[in-house]
């Protein structure tokens, strides 16, 4: 059962559109697993399409109907990576995912691994995905900015409360906590970052910036 949910400030930018790729990207990923959220989604977008309907009409450049179906007809830049060519995942590749492209896992300390996600439309987007094994733990961070983190596969508890599978997680400045994965097995997360992580002992924060976290 998932416990965790984005908050409705969230899902309120998520509907209007104002959120970063990679963030959206982790609302898209949490959605496809969670019905409550997307009804709360479907009343969001019903409340916006209500608000614009009361809009007065604006006009639009002569050639914006000419512009859009340059678009459509445009080709995909990068074509997408099919699920086949990632790196395998316990539970299958999230759909929200499909044309994104992942990375091997790199080695980033023992029982840790990261990978890059580079989103099509925004490479510059801060998105990697964490794989740390049974027992371990990251070090004790915070955030200059937001971090949001989708659980994929697994458990961790750092301090606040524990993140299961499905669960999703907002952190910024105000939170300083340490990811701890339990015994029992471990855990693959999904994150997002806008700023840095600040790690702390300089050991940490030269991993985080060779990582690019």
């Amino acid at each position: 059962m998932i416990r965790h949910h984005p908050d409705d400030a969230l899902l309120l930018a998520h509907s209007a559109g104002t959120l970063g790729a990679g963030h959206r990207l982790l609302l898209e990923v949490h959605l496809e697993g969670c019905a409550h959220c997307r009804a709360r989604m479907q009343q969001f977008d019903a409340l916006g399409g209500a608000l614009l309907d009361t809009l007065e009409p604006a006009q639009l450049p002569a050639d914006a109907l000419e512009r859009t179906l340059a678009a459509l007809d445009a080709p995909e830049l990068g074509g997408g990576t099919s699920q086949g060519a990632k790196p395998p995942l316990p539970t299958g590749w999230p759909r929200a995912m499909a044309r994104c492209n992942v990375s091997r896992w790199h080695w980033m300390g023992p029982g840790m691994y990261w990978n890059r996600v580079t989103l099509q439309d925004e490479p510059q987007a801060n998105v990697f995905m964490l794989r740390i094994g049974a027992g371990r733990m990251l070090p004790r961070h915070t955030h200059s900015h937001s971090e949001l983190t989708q659980v994929l596969y697994g458990a961790f508890d750092d301090g606040r409360a524990e993140f299961a599978a499905g669960d999703f997680d907002e952190t910024d400045g105000a939170i300083r906590h340490q990811p701890v994965v339990g015994a029992a097995g471990e855990c693959i997360c999904l994150a997002s970052v806008e700023g840095r992580v600040l790690f702390e002992g300089w050991l940490a924060r030269t991993m985080g910036s060779l990582i690019g976290m």
